[in-house]
């Protein structure tokens, strides 16, 4: 057993409180009412896996989940949320009863599965690290190596920019039927 008053010990401290954060997220995201508090659990889910990302050695990938899906995608839903008709004419259905159940069991299973493998893969580790994580680094990596993903994720975010600016100039109160 490792002692919790060492480096593998605090270490495992961490990678424990960045899994719970990331689980915490995901509950809020899935069980939540109001939109708006989903998409907060999002934000906080997709910044546990970039803590994860980091912690798995790879902080560019970590950069970009916090870019793509926290800077982005839940921006882009809160805008949504935004520019969406407060009271809609129909309502959603809230699906079969089975629904519930049926996706908790799944992710018992694939929770299960996984853990599994985890536990009866051998596991490698580096002798040395590729980079050290800074912020140097990373924006070396960003401006050299990585520089046309870098491109298309930011003409990717001008398209969602423009999109929601468009949306916003038609307005709310517009409905289908109406030219």
């Amino acid at each position: 057993m490792v002692p919790l008053f060492s480096a593998e010990g605090f270490s495992s401290l961490i990678f424990i409180f960045i899994v719970i954060v990331t689980v915490l997220g995901a509950v809020i995201a899935t069980h939540s009412v109001r939109l708006i508090r989903a998409v907060t659990g999002l934000a906080i889910c997709c910044t546990g896996l970039a803590g994860l990302y980091y912690y798995l050695n790879s902080p560019f990938v970590a950069l970009m989940e916090m870019l793509i899906y926290v800077g982005a995608v839940c921006v882009t839903i809160v805008f949504a949320i935004m520019l969406a008709d407060p009271k809609p004419d129909v309502e959603v259905g809230k699906g079969s009863v089975f629904t519930g159940p049926l996706s908790f069991a799944l992710g018992i299973i694939l929770f299960w599965g996984l853990s599994t493998l985890a536990g009866k893969t051998p596991w490698v580790f580096p002798s040395a690290r590729v980079n050290d994580g800074s912020l140097e680094a990373v924006g070396k990596a960003l401006l050299t190596n990585f520089s046309m993903v870098f491109e298309l994720i930011s003409v990717v975010l001008l398209i969602a920019i423009i999109g929601s600016l468009v949306l916003a100039r038609q307005g709310r109160t517009r409905t289908g039927g109406e030219s």
